[in-house]
């Protein structure tokens, strides 16, 4: 297990979003060859595509071409790549809707050896979309107008001896949604601008020890801070003789992260990630109360190659996240975030030369954090995919498959249930 240099694998992206998974694929992807262009033409159909409790149905076309290059230096590699989605549904233009949604992803990669001892690996994904799946901003439903999320990571690797090295990270999120789907009455039904709009940062060191090639412990710390940026109202708690308005700044939080981890490969097709700590959060802008939370953090995975092309991945991971739900308590607290408990597993089998099948599955079960659905309500948030490719030849290939989301909440109009099966073509040169 060398670890003078180490990038994230697969596994640690697991339920972690996009835009890591994205971060690995492009450092995957250095090649002799520099630009590479693919596009897939798909047809499908989406029994609930706005994403809402009441469905709506639709056929559609979706294309998604994209464009990738990357550059090998010395001691830099830089990869760049940029996609977008086109996606035509039959159902809006039969009502006279805009059939169109379009969707941008922007993704960039460098990852640079100063020598031997010490490496910096910058990524960021730009995601410009509707489809709650793709913004990652908390909304449960889909969203009108040009959303977009920026996740942004740079780390530090330095070896300082041979067994003892350091991670030193920073992350930057920023979630904006351009939309408005709220009413004109301060407080009430607030817009996913209002409830969502937000940076949140993190910076931290791992301090890393290894003990053989195989096995790595380590211990660390973070610190993140969360600013909502919309400065709208988005709740008001009854007073004498008036009403007090709450901002979306009542939701900043500042939290600490202490951990401890365990990197093992028990042997070259099995191997174990995980870290176990405590988290704090400080809510020190609530205008009731101002109060701190202590819950525990984990992330851990496994993934087993169990023969060439083909592997089993599970993995959980327990955190926080934010929430569209708002939702004052009797005493006038807002509901500040949702404390998220993930399970996920992933199998990718190759049946033949030509053809591979995967399956994606994942279940996540979220609390609320203090207002009025605090400790007593709970959402189930369910999710897989099924998915054949065939290779035709080197440029050509024919995928299939069919993805299921639920997500259930005692909230009443909440939950949801999503369909979708799609049969397509797909190019790459």
């Amino acid at each position: 297990m060398k670890r003078i240099f180490v990038s994230l694998g697969l596994a640690a992206a697991g339920a972690a979003g996009l835009p890591s998974a994205v971060a690995q694929d492009l450092a995957a992807a250095a090649t002799p060859k520099i630009w590479n262009v693919s596009s897939t033409l798909r047809g499908f159909y989406d029994d609930n595509y706005a994403v809402a409790h009441n469905k709506t149905g639709s056929f559609g076309l979706e294309l998604t071409p994209s464009v990738k290059a990357n550059v090998a230096l010395q001691q830099t590699d830089i990869a760049v790549k940029y996609t977008f989605g086109a996606y035509y549904y039959f159902q809006r233009a039969d009502n006279n809707i805009n059939p169109w949604d379009y969707t941008h992803q922007g993704d960039i990669w460098v990852d640079h050896a100063f020598n031997e001892r010490f490496k910096v690996t910058v990524s960021d994904s730009l995601v410009v979309a509707q489809d709650p799946n793709l913004v990652q901003g908390g909304a449960t439903v889909r969203a009108n107008g040009n959303n977009f999320n920026n996740h942004a990571n740079v780390t530090l690797n330095s070896q300082w001896t041979r067994q003892f090295s350091t991670a030193t990270h920073y992350g930057n999120n920023l979630v904006v949604y351009s939309g408005d789907s709220g009413t004109n009455t301060p407080g009430v039904n607030p817009s996913n601008a209002a409830l969502l709009n937000r940076i949140e940062q993190n910076v931290g060191t791992d301090f890393q020890w290894e003990y053989t090639e195989q096995t790595m412990a380590f211990i660390g710390y973070s610190f993140s801070w969360v600013r909502y940026t919309a400065d709208q109202p988005i709740a008001f708690m009854p007073t004498s003789p008036g009403s007090v308005y709450q901002f979306s700044n009542a939701r900043n939080n500042n939290t600490h992260y202490v951990y401890v981890g365990l990197d093992e490969e028990f042997s070259p097709n099995l191997k174990f990630s995980g870290k176990v700590g405590v988290s704090e959060t400080d809510f020190y802008n609530d205008p009731v109360s101002t109060y701190t939370s202590v819950a525990p953090y984990a992330n851990i995975n496994v993934t087993y190659t169990y023969i060439p092309g083909s592997y089993v991945q599970v993995g959980f991971t327990q955190d926080q996240n934010a929430t569209d739900v708002v939702a004052p308590s009797s005493s006038g607290q807002l509901t500040q975030f949702q404390k998220s408990s993930t399970l996920y597993g992933t199998i990718n089998h190759q049946i033949t030369p030509k053809i591979t099948g995967s399956l994606v599955s994942q279940y996540q079960y979220s609390t609320y954090e203090n207002g009025a659905y605090s400790g007593s309500t709970g959402d189930s948030d369910i999710s897989a995919g099924l998915n054949f490719n065939y290779q035709i030849n080197r440029n050509f290939s024919a995928n299939a498959g069919y993805n299921f989301d639920e997500l259930l909440s005692s909230i009443n109009g909440r939950g949801n249930s999503r369909n979708r099966v799609y049969i397509g073509l797909g190019a790459n040169y």
